[in-house]
């Protein structure tokens, strides 16, 4: 397919600036034009021709191009196409190790040497943009399964964020109060099975008044329900709260 006169006469980088800046018309030019290139970027991974009309990696690729036109940055010393062909390959090879489709596709140690060849500092940022986004994708489905525990006990995320404490005091004993039943077998198994707090029998292990308890009974639960299950981002944000309680 020829390219358009707009196409044909400008560096691809200022087309990229373009695009960036909301021209949508080049936008759609760009991905028509080239889509050869994404589909052999796509078949190097996949090692088999790939078609654009039938295979859905074909498809990953090109919005993965479409991404590397958006996150492009040309200060960062590479060109858009070594870049565009980095960001390509690695959503293609998530999509297939997702999706486990394709045990032959291009290794590791294919695409490190095809990286050598490619801008350092480039590399670095791809590595990290790829790294951040698959962590971002971890943390959503996290925060999905999180949401259908709280329904069994009858909350929501969005009813926590208007009980949770205010005050950072407040919060920390919240937190080591959940922290103090989930390491009591009993108490843990009573919340586990009757999806409330036993308040009368935590009173006797904890130094807060039974209106405290009662205040923030939904806080301490959410965070029981955390502690109690595989969730390592949401763990993480309560680390500085437990240390002391953990000394």
């Amino acid at each position: 397919m020829m390219m358009t006169k707009q196409l044909a006469d400008t560096p691809i980088e200022e087309k990229i600036e373009a695009i960036q800046e909301g021209n949508i018309v080049l936008q759609n030019e760009l991905l028509q034009t080239y889509k050869p290139f994404i589909a052999k970027c796509v078949s190097e991974v996949c090692k088999r021709y790939i078609d654009p009309k039938k295979d859905d990696e074909f498809s990953v690729g090109l919005m993965a191009f479409n991404d590397a036109i958006f996150s492009y940055e040309p200060d960062k010393g590479s060109s858009f196409l070594s870049f565009a062909k980095l960001v390509v390959k690695r959503k293609v090879i998530d999509y297939i190790r997702y999706h486990q489709k394709r045990p032959n596709l291009l290794s590791l140690d294919e695409i490190h040497e095809e990286e050598q060849m490619e801008n350092p500092l480039v590399i670095a940022a791809a590595k990290e943009k790829h790294q951040i986004e698959a962590e971002n994708t971890k943390r959503r489905e996290e925060i999905n399964l999180f949401k259908e525990k709280l329904k069994a006990y009858r909350l929501t995320l969005e009813e926590l964020t208007k009980v949770s404490p205010k005050h950072k005091d407040a919060r920390e004993s919240a937190v080591q109060v959940a922290y103090i039943l989930y390491q009591d077998s009993q108490l843990s198994e009573y919340v586990h099975r009757k999806k409330k707090l036993p308040i009368k029998k935590l009173l006797m292990k904890v130094e807060v008044s039974k209106k405290t308890l009662e205040r923030n009974r939904k806080f301490i639960i959410a965070i029981f329900i955390v502690l109690s299950g595989e969730y390592a981002y949401l763990k993480d944000y309560l680390k500085d709260y437990l240390k002391d309680v953990k000394e």
